[in-house]
């Protein structure tokens, strides 16, 4: 739940008092153009920012208060994510799963990773040699393998080609309905049709609309995402 916030710096106000409510397991997307206010959205939920003013709660955790226990139950993916170059892949999975469980239960979430990434043998080979689509992949499964209670995703399919890119949807899709929360960011307002139950877009630090895609295309009377998206912000 996210109430009246507001993030500034100085005299500008890259979020200005904002309000949603994303549901359990749903899939909730903000959408907006550059400097449009969405990624400083995502990093204040992160626990990354801190708020200039309003409320924000995760799962019942109030994020001025309990930061650190939001951190727990949360899993961050930025745009512009990277991952340690001369590690492997599955050593960079084994170098993060001990923050989430000890012995067995890293182990686990190693195996999950390994399967989410999804690079057969090059799971062994140095991250240095990773393509950026190979990379991103890995650092989606660095992400969900965890299971997170909460998701948040900037540019979920950034550097993936298409066949990757469905992959990770429906990967997403997946992770949702077996109780993931997930709030994403995205410039590619066709994934963003396909994969969110709800849409929030964000202009000048303000939402300006929210709704179903299906609602949102009615109410503007447009054929997709696209086309509202634009008459929105125009």
């Amino acid at each position: 739940m996210v109430k009246n916030l507001v993030k500034s710096y100085g005299s500008f106000n890259a979020v200005n008092d904002i309000s949603f409510a994303v549901n359990r397991g749903e899939i909730f997307g903000l959408i907006g153009p550059n400097g449009a206010g969405k990624t400083t959205t995502l990093r204040i939920l992160a626990t990354l920012l801190q708020i200039s003013s309003g409320e924000v709660k995760i799962f019942d955790r109030d994020l001025k208060h309990e930061a650190d226990e939001i951190r727990k139950i949360i899993s961050y993916l930025p745009e512009d994510a990277g991952a340690y170059k001369n590690l492997t892949g599955r050593a960079y999975l084994e170098f993060i799963a001990p923050f989430f469980g000890d012995g067995d239960k890293s182990s686990e979430i190693v195996r999950k990773g390994v399967e989410i990434a999804n690079l057969g043998e090059r799971i062994n080979d140095k991250v240095e040699t990773y393509s950026k689509g190979m990379t991103r992949r890995l650092l989606v499964a660095r992400a969900l393998m965890i299971e997170p209670k909460v998701a948040i995703l900037d540019e979920l399919t950034s550097g993936l080609d298409v066949l990757n890119s469905q992959e990770i949807r429906k990967l997403a899709k997946k992770t949702a309905s077996e109780g993931t929360t997930i709030l994403l960011s995205s410039h590619n307002m066709l994934e963003v049709e396909l994969l969110c139950d709800r849409i929030a877009l964000i202009n000048n630090g303000k939402i300006v609309e929210i709704g179903t895609p299906d609602e949102l295309k009615k109410r503007h009377n447009c054929n997709n995402i696209e086309d509202v998206f634009v008459k929105v912000v125009a």
